[in-house]
């Protein structure tokens, strides 16, 4: 069974009306873990620990986002 590239756009497109917050969500965790990995190598470990904290957070809601969207619509997880 041979999945077409229209497919995969339509597939994308659905999952991405239904669940509009999880890409926004693996934006900001990649944009904070940049920001904390770029406060430990400037040397300031204290921002780089916070940010760190934050990406856990940010990260955990949008697994949170995903579990529940899944949920809503009756998706086995």
């Amino acid at each position: 069974m041979e999945t077409t590239n229209a497919e995969m756009k339509g597939l994308y497109r659905e999952k991405r009306i239904r669940n509009p917050l999880v890409p926004v969500g693996a934006l900001v965790t990649a944009g904070v873990l940049t920001a904390g990995l770029i406060s430990f190598r400037q040397g300031n470990s204290q921002l780089g620990q916070l940010l760190m904290r934050a990406r856990v957070v940010v990260q955990g809601a949008t697994v949170a986002l995903m579990a529940g969207t899944a949920y809503h619509y009756g998706e086995m997880l």
